[in-house]
């Protein structure tokens, strides 16, 4: 037994894992409770050591000693995120193969649990990943600067600081040199190596409305801009079912932070990224939205060309569409006689967009929300692909996708839990699930990417 404190934090105890849960941590039992432990492995017997109790039937803990460990345990490939720091690398201490056999068991289990879907599911490396190594993937990294300037990332549920940029996702050269100068306290740095190897950072420091630091010094050859709302995030760690009610103010109030109006300077390259799928050209902002893996918004976009089965005269729609890399393949099957409509809530994205894809005067990308836009939609398309925020579509754009009557639907989703719940309505309207995949577009992390085609 550990030392008993006033609310449970920091005490010690030895607890054999069980089977893991959805958020990068693994299920133990103890005195009765259930331990929700990251840092260990399914079957490893560990010494845990209380990081939050609130009461009631959980508590969070770090596996801070390792007393029998799992064949699939290796050394951290992450120095960053071990007990007590950052929440960046939730598995980085096991196999690959083991971190998808993990996902591929929370998949299965949110979908037998919200959906009543019983099927085995296989995570499998993003197209052209060899899947043997979990770094050296990300494109797109968001940093937080601490009050002294320092570049750093938040520890884990906490909006604390860690100074320390030694995480391996990011692909080579990312983060070169951005550990070496000053920030602007309180401000966000989002970096991005385009499809030309070119890396932008741009600085989003808090305004005057917005939050105390006031508007900052631009730095020298940064240029400025409007402040933007950042891309859409899809990577924020998942809250667990009964602990909603506990967590929804720091959720609502990170939720305000990431919305704030933000002074934007850009301090390298254009700001402007350059991205290429299958043969097309897109210029965006560095701070809108686009796969973090540098090989998954080729990899989807050939999965849905395969599987929406659209021929010349068809027609589709491409709901949360962002800069059309959905929509573009769509139409190109289509062709010229038929005819593809994105729906995108970013008016930015969609200029993007529509810039990009001029020559598919069928596609038309319109600014709108998928919520307001389904409910009035008219036609029946012959395919409709969602790729919704990680909240997931929810029931009332289902519902206007069942009422539309698509013949197959294509619905992408990097939440196992809301991924589900979306088939579970899919299923209530009528619809058959016929393929459905999962990728590793997050090595090292608890997430993972699922894609499903359905059809009547």
């Amino acid at each position: 037994m550990g030392v008993a404190v006033s609310d449970g934090s920091g005490q010690e105890f030895e607890v054999r894992l069980g089977a893991p849960g959805h958020g990068g941590f693994i299920v133990g039992r103890h005195e009765g409770r259930v331990v929700f432990v990251r840092h260990g492995l399914p079957g490893e017997l560990v010494r845990a050591r209380v990081t939050e109790d609130r009461g009631g039937s959980f508590c969070r803990a770090d596996a801070v000693e390792i007393i029998e460990a799992s064949p699939d345990r290796v050394p951290a490939t992450c120095p960053v995120s071990g007990p007590g720091g950052a929440g960046c690398c939730d598995f980085s201490f096991a196999t690959p193969a083991a971190q998808r056999a993990l996902k591929a068991t929370v998949v299965e289990e949110q979908l037998r649990r919200l959906a009543k879907i019983e099927r085995e599911v296989t995570v499998e490396p993003i197209a052209g990943d060899p899947g043997e190594v979990t770094g050296g993937w990300r494109t797109r990294v968001r940093l937080v600067v601490d009050a002294a300037g320092h570049a750093g990332v938040h520890r884990y549920r906490s909006t604390e600081v860690i100074a320390d940029l030694r995480c391996p996702q990011p692909v080579a050269g990312a983060l070169d040199g951005v550990a070496d100068r000053l920030w602007t306290p309180g401000a966000d740095l989002v970096v991005a190596i385009d499809g030309d190897g070119v890396r932008h950072i741009v600085e989003l420091a808090e305004t005057p409305a917005s939050g105390p630091a006031g508007r900052p010094e631009t730095p020298r050859g940064a240029s400025r801009g409007r402040g933007q709302r950042p891309g859409r995030r899809r990577e924020s760690s998942p809250p667990v079912a009964d602990e909603r009610g506990a967590i929804r103010d720091r959720a609502a109030s990170r939720k305000s932070a990431m919305n704030a109006p933000r002074e934007e300077c850009v301090v390298e390259g254009s700001g402007r990224v350059v991205e290429y799928v299958a043969g097309r050209r897109w210029e965006l902002s560095a701070t809108g939205f686009w796969q973090a893996h540098r090989g998954a918004a080729q990899c989807y976009s050939d999965l849905i060309a395969e599987w929406s089965g659209l021929a010349p005269g068809g027609s589709g729609w491409d709901l949360y569409a962002g800069v059309g890399v959905f929509a573009a393949r769509l139409a190109e099957q289509v062709g010229q006689t038929g005819s593809v409509t994105g729906i995108e809530s970013a008016r930015s994205a969609v200029a993007d967009g529509t810039a990009a894809l001029g020559d598919l005067p069928w596609l038309e990308l319109r600014s709108d929300r998928v919520e307001r836009w389904a409910r009035s939609a008219a036609g029946r398309p012959d395919v409709v692909v969602l790729d919704p925020p990680r909240a997931g579509a929810g029931k009332d754009v289902v519902a206007a996708v069942g009422d539309a009557d698509p013949r197959r639907i294509v619905h992408i989703g990097c939440d196992p839990a809301a991924f589900a719940r979306d088939l579970g309505l899919y299923l209530d309207a009528g619809y058959h699930l016929a393929e459905l995949r999962a990728f590793d577009a997050f090595p090292a992390t608890h997430h993972v990417e699922c894609v499903a085609l359905l059809d009547r």
